[in-house]
């Protein structure tokens, strides 16, 4: 008989604690193979595709696109042995023996956190008592012909406009009830903990009970409703006329993630920001020297990032964080150099790893991969973190200067402008030459003026005479 397994969302890694369905690449009835991809998440670090460990019949969907899910809420079932096209709900006796011993003898080879590369382990579960009359489904859910083991089917076709049957007891956490409670995102704990509302007294509208964020912000708001249903009907009519009419979007995924860490470093970090004008004409011409000579074509990104890996190493204090925690600052032995992306889905900073030990043509292959993977948004969370300082070539927009926010939690921030001709004294004389704005924004707590100073000439010496480089060569 075919044994119905839910597949949840599993940890993807890097402190990520939630994601949203974008695509599903599964529909009810379809047939999966073992580490298929079935559904695109976003997660505050990129786009994901998440291949299911089991092979079978999927029977349930959980959640449309565009809805955020915990990791370790169900994402879909899937009846493991049943034939293609065979989609019968099981009995009640049958789900309750496939809840008591959901062992497949196929499973994935994918590392997924919470199921592994190998055969998963006999699981026993409570299987919750139901309504005689009334089976619910489970809130979000696409069900399709055959419901998962959570809930046995229903002898006859159930109005789904009946009321749902009370939760039994100790299937939620309401009266102060002992025991785990069950809730999984730490952000739904944080969020309960900060307003001091007490998770045993929320009911819980997830799977088994599980408490949502909808559950506690529902719960706050019923408790504060009745200290504040006076006022607010008093000022009713001037809210509603003060209220803006616009366009509400949310801010989750990729831009709630840059939201929070632009405004945690400007919370955090005192900056302060000097630039300076470069004669940039020797540095064009070296680059049009080395691709005339034949091989693969030198970025313009890449020689501005030769030329920061060698100021980093002269200024290693810009190449540094602070740990607040214990009031130190962390000089970083390695160069790991992020540099600003704009893609369709938003500004995306993606590292190139070792970047001061890369040669011009290493770092120009690494950008354009980088690049690519970035308007594909197929970046993987470790594509996206452990930079150490971040070169931002806002030129590219046709801007002269700017005075970027610093890439938390690094110390500093190259950016540059648009290299266009303009009237310059060179050699004595006034003549048109290729100048470019450089600006560095830096973290006061890691150096002083001085110190950033001396970054920026170099690197402004640098770019004006490309040569200087060869010292170190």
């Amino acid at each position: 008989m075919p044994q119905v397994l839910e597949f949840k969302l599993p940890d993807l890694g890097e402190g990520l604690t939630e994601a949203e369905i974008v695509r599903w690449l599964v529909n009810v009835g379809d047939v999966v193979a073992i580490d298929q991809p079935v559904v695109e998440v976003e997660t505050a670090k990129a786009m994901v595709e998440v291949p299911c460990p089991y092979g079978g019949v999927v029977t349930a969907r959980f959640g449309e696109e565009g809805t955020e899910l915990p990791v370790g809420a169900p994402l879909l079932t899937v009846a493991v042995g049943a034939p293609a096209g065979t989609t019968a709900p099981p009995t009640a006796g049958e789900a309750a023996g496939a809840a008591e011993s959901a062992v497949s003898s196929e499973y994935s080879g994918n590392v997924l956190v919470g199921y592994g590369t190998a055969g998963p382990a006999a699981r026993r579960r409570r299987i919750r008592p139901q309504s005689p009359a009334v089976a619910h489904p489970t809130p979000n859910a696409t069900a399709g012909p055959a419901p998962s083991v959570r809930a046995a089917a229903p002898a006859a076709p159930v109005a789904l406009a009946a009321p749902p049957a009370p939760a039994p007891a100790g299937a939620g956490t309401a009266g102060g009830s002992e025991g785990p409670i069950p809730v999984i995102s730490p952000l739904v704990r944080k969020l309960a903990r900060d307003r001091g509302l007490d998770l045993r007294e929320v009911p819980g509208s997830g799977p088994e009970g599980l408490i949502l964020r909808a559950d506690v912000e529902r719960a706050l708001t019923a408790r504060e409703a009745p200290a504040a249903a006076a006022p607010a009907t008093a000022v009713a009519p001037a809210a509603s006329a003060a209220a803006p009419a616009g366009e509400r979007i949310p801010l989750r995924g990729l831009r709630g993630a840059v939201a929070d860490k632009l405004s945690r470093s400007r919370t955090e970090i005192p900056d302060a920001t000097c630039w300076v004008d470069a004669d940039a004409t020797e540095l064009m011409a070296a680059r049009a020297a080395m691709n005339a000579a034949g091989g693969p074509k030198i970025s313009l990104l890449a020689l501005l990032a030769r030329i920061c890996a060698h100021a980093l190493a002269r200024f290693p204090e810009l190449n540094s964080t602070v740990d607040t925690a214990a009031r130190e600052i962390v000089r970083l032995p390695a160069v790991h150099l992020g540099f600003a992306a704009q893609t369709p889905r938003g500004l995306v900073v993606p590292v190139v790893r070792d970047a001061g030990t890369r040669t011009a043509e290493s770092l120009t292959e690494e950008f354009a991969r980088l690049t690519e993977s970035a308007r594909q948004g197929t970046l993987t969370p470790a594509d996206l973190t452990g930079g150490t300082f971040t070169l931002n070539n806002y030129g590219v927009f046709g801007v002269d200067g700017s005075t970027p926010i610093v890439n938390h939690p690094e110390a500093a921030m190259l950016g540059v402008g648009r290299i266009i001709p303009k009237p310059w004294v060179h050699q004595g004389e006034l003549a048109v030459r290729q100048v470019v704005q450089l600006s560095l924004t830096f973290d006061h707590r890691v150096c002083d003026g001085g110190t950033a100073g001396g970054f920026l000439r170099y690197v402004a010496d640098c770019v004006e005479q490309p040569a200087v480089l060869l010292r170190t060569v």
